[in-house]
């Protein structure tokens, strides 16, 4: 799924305000340098994302036979390879 440059922004603003507030977290840097820092990770999980949805789409794309999308054995399969490469991946 892409999000919006504006969406992952928002995101990071979120975070930062959330761990400005509470007593647990102690910033060392300004607020800005903490929300530009959410972003770059929100946006490299994003990146990941993708990466993981394209190769479980490949994988069902390379059975022997075809395999409509929006079946239930598609999303069946879907989820399994999708689950296979986030753990192969360590996320």
């Amino acid at each position: 799924m892409r999000i919006s440059r504006d969406k992952v922004n928002k995101l990071a603003h979120v975070i930062a305000d959330t761990l400005a507030e509470t007593d647990e977290a102690e910033f060392l840097e300004d607020r800005n340098t903490i929300r530009q820092e959410a972003r770059k990770i929100l946006e490299q999980l994003f990146a990941e994302e993708v990466k993981i949805d394209a190769a479980a789409r490949q994988k069902i794309t390379s059975q022997q036979r075809i395999i409509l999308e929006g079946t239930q054995e598609w999303d069946i399969l879907y989820r399994k390879y999708y689950n296979d490469e986030v753990k192969r991946l360590g996320i």
